[in-house]
C-alpha cells in the first residue's frame, strides 16, 4: 500500500504513515484526534486562604482550613496552595503574638 499524502510504500497495515504521519484509514483519523480534555474545577477556597493568609491571618487560616476540606472532594487539586495558606496564617499569627509581648513588654519597661 502507498501513503494517500506523500506516496511512500508502507505496509498494508498501517494506520498512520511512519513517514509523514497522516492517517491512512478512519480508524488512523480517529487515533490521530486529541481527545477532549476534561473541564477541572478550580478550587477557589484555598486560593482565597493563601491570599488572606498574607493580609487577615484569621480569615486566611478559615478559608484555607475549608481549602483543604475541598481539596478532598476535588482528588487533592488545590491541597497544595490550602497548605500554603495554612502555614503562612499560623506563622504570621504567631509573629503577632511575640509582636504583641514584646510591645506590652517595652512599655512596663518603659514605665518603671
Amino acid at each position: 500500500m502507498f501513503c494517500k499524502n506523500c506516496g511512500t510504500q508502507i505496509d498494508d497495515k498501517a494506520v498512520i504513515c511512519p513517514h509523514c504521519g497522516v492517517p491512512q484509514s478512519a480508524l488512523g483519523r480517529e487515533m490521530a484526534q486529541p481527545a477532549p480534555a476534561q473541564k477541572q474545577e478550580t478550587n477557589v477556597l484555598a486560593i482565597l486562604g493563601l491570599v488572606l493568609s498574607f493580609f487577615v491571618a484569621i480569615a486566611g487560616l478559615v478559608c484555607s482550613i475549608l481549602g483543604m476540606k475541598k481539596a478532598k472532594e476535588l482528588n487533592g487539586s488545590g491541597r497544595g496552595l490550602a497548605v500554603g495558606g495554612l502555614v503562612v496564617s499560623i506563622v504570621s499569627m504567631a509573629l503577632s503574638v511575640v509582636y504583641l509581648i514584646t510591645y506590652i513588654a517595652l512599655i512596663v519597661s518603659f514605665a518603671v
